[in-house]
């Protein structure tokens, strides 16, 4: 089902109907003949890492990766345990940039992610609060030093944000719309919902990077905005693995008709629609950002699991460890990356002729 977006005092998300009982109602995702090549991913925490996997899988399919809150590709590589010591704290020791660089040059080899050559040309914003008491500020850092080893210009096509007094999380500021006092985190402290009271337009900044917006004319005015739909779709024909059943879609108004750029936007852990409802598709403001700038916004869904208690995306193998000496979730192979992958290809389809 669909609920209209209005324009009156910037995008006012109405709440959706969610929950088992709706799903067997939901739509499918559509066709929407989106732009093939004007494609980015912006993630939080695990969906960060996850944005990261994606992005260096398929860096012919992404023109723009932006990364909250996470460490650097590959960190776990398949153990739960790295995870936990050296991914998220420094218990471990930092993560071994080297070791990773050997781990993707193997992959290469064997045609498990893109070239070297289209992973050169993306534009990547890689963010970090240094409060960040769940994942090191320092891993942010090791990101961007990682990028900066892979891009063929770093200085204008990286940029790295640390900002001091600011938790783990999704950054709320100027242009998101309201959110109740209750669900919205410290921004130091972080909270329950991951969105973070800062004052700090991060989506707005993000954006504009990745998308290569000049200073200055990144805020839309009032009548620029347009209306749009959020809509809450079937999951299951991308099923696998720690996906949900349902997951959103963003459509301005100006894209029904094809045509617009798409961007792909990954939940951290305990951020999805199983715990939080609708809460972080509609009040994380890049639906606002997106309304202003012609983007479709999917928000695919993880969900929870024993394996997974808290619905964090695939970033150390969780999903194939079952079945996989050497999980490949962070390859072309992987099983969630896939089921985005096949997301975006649906999204990028031309509508069945009416």
């Amino acid at each position: 089902m669909t609920t209209p977006i209005l324009p009156a005092a910037g995008l006012v998300l109405a709440a959706l109907v969610a929950g088992p009982a709706a799903a067997d109602r939901l739509p499918d995702l559509p066709r929407l003949g989106l732009e093939k090549i004007d494609a980015s991913v912006i993630g939080v925490s695990s969906g960060g890492y996850m944005a990261t996997q994606l992005a260096v899988a398929w860096p012919e399919r992404f023109g723009g990766l932006a990364v909250l809150g996470a460490g650097p590709w590959s960190c776990a590589q398949g153990a739960l345990r790295r995870a936990l010591g050296q991914c998220m704290t420094p218990r471990l020791g930092p993560p071994d940039l080297d070791e990773l660089e050997l781990r993707l040059a193997d992959y290469r080899e064997h045609e498990r992610v893109g070239s070297p050559e289209a992973l050169a040309k993306l534009r990547a914003f890689v963010w970090h609060g240094g409060a960040d008491e769940t994942v090191a500020p320092a891993l942010g850092s090791a990101l961007a030093d990682q990028l900066a080893g892979w891009l063929a210009e770093p200085e204008t096509q990286l940029r790295f944000v640390q900002s001091d007094n600011v938790g783990h999380g999704w950054p709320m500021g100027r242009g998101a719309p309201p959110l109740p006092a209750t669900e919205l985190g410290d921004c130091h402290q972080g909270g329950g919902t991951h969105l973070l009271g800062c004052d700090k337009d991060l989506v707005g900044e993000a954006m504009a990077w990745l998308h290569d917006i000049p200073p200055g004319t990144e805020e839309a005015s009032e009548a620029d905005t347009l209306a749009g739909e959020l809509l809450h779709f079937d999951q299951s024909d991308f099923a696998v693995k720690g996906l949900d059943s349902a997951g959103y879609l963003f459509v301005p108004e100006a894209c029904n008709a094809g045509g617009c750029g798409l961007t792909v936007a990954l939940h951290g852990c305990a951020m999805g629609a199983e715990l939080l409802g609708d809460t972080f598709v509609r009040h994380n403001g890049l639906n606002e950002w997106a309304a202003a700038h012609d983007r479709v916004v999917l928000y695919p869904q993880a969900e929870t699991s024993l394996a997974n208690p808290q619905g964090c995306w695939d970033w150390w193998g969780f999903a194939e460890s079952t079945w996989q000496l050497n999980p490949l979730h962070d390859t072309r192979e992987g099983t969630q990356v896939r089921a985005l992958m096949a997301m975006m290809d649906r999204l990028q389809e031309a509508p069945a002729p009416r």
